[in-house]
């Protein structure tokens, strides 16, 4: 794996693998550029299929979910809130975890809104919603699943995509960090979702039934996520 790094869209993760036949550039799940190109390409032609593409590529981005602009005070999951530190101490930008602080060292010449500043902090950001994620969502997985007596068989957790959650086949509930950041009662709307697939695989009438069984405001706790984003 190497990086490309690039004016206007930063640091651009490139992964070389002999399967690949062509070059192709997609946004991963933290939303920057990635490419997957043949093993032997050399970086400076994908500097120039970079160069060549931008409008395609702003197109790209543009599409994605609308990322949060994290500010001075912005309040991070359920325990973390941002505090930006102006200093001619550091030579770059850099973000420190710290207690239930993210510190943002911004020097000279440096401003919060930009995109790699953005970056860095949302780097972050993820650190500590996993974090959590893994202490909170799981605990209240497991008590849900308990109470309610549906059972599932492990949990995973992701940042990706705009889905909340998922549930497999095989009984694996996959529930997305960014629940970090919603009010307590649309987390466990979202956990009794997913738990009661694992009965009805399908949003049949018998499933939301099952999940109105649970939870007897679903219907306004789904009109409220639906207006909320996962993304970080």
């Amino acid at each position: 794996m190497a990086l490309l790094h690039d004016k206007e869209f930063g640091d651009i993760t490139v992964t070389r693998a002999s399967r690949m036949r062509s070059v192709r550039i997609h946004v991963d799940t933290s939303g920057k550029l990635s490419i997957k190109a043949p093993l032997m390409t050399p970086l400076v032609y994908l500097r120039g299929v970079v160069a060549s593409s931008r409008g395609d590529l702003r197109e790209l981005l543009a599409k994605q979910p609308k990322k949060i602009t994290y500010q001075d005070g912005t309040i991070i999951g359920k325990t973390h809130t941002i505090a930006v530190i102006k200093t001619g101490m550091v030579d770059h930008p850099k973000v420190k975890i710290e207690r239930k602080k993210l510190l943002v060292y911004l020097p000279p010449g440096h401003t919060l809104e930009s995109r790699a500043v953005q970056q860095l902090i949302r780097d972050s950001v993820i650190i500590v919603l996993r974090k959590e994620a893994k202490s909170y969502l799981n605990n209240r997985l497991s008590t849900l699943g308990e109470q309610l007596g549906l059972s599932y068989e492990r949990i995973r957790f992701s940042h990706a995509g705009t889905r909340w959650g998922s549930c497999s086949s095989t009984g694996t509930i996959s529930l997305n960090i960014g629940l970090m950041k919603l009010k307590d009662e649309l987390i466990d709307y979202v956990i009794i979702h997913e738990l009661c697939h694992t009965r009805h695989m399908n949003h049949s009438k018998a499933f939301w039934q099952l999940v109105g069984q649970y939870d007897p405001h679903y219907k306004l706790h789904r009109r409220q996520i639906a207006r909320e984003t996962p993304s970080v």
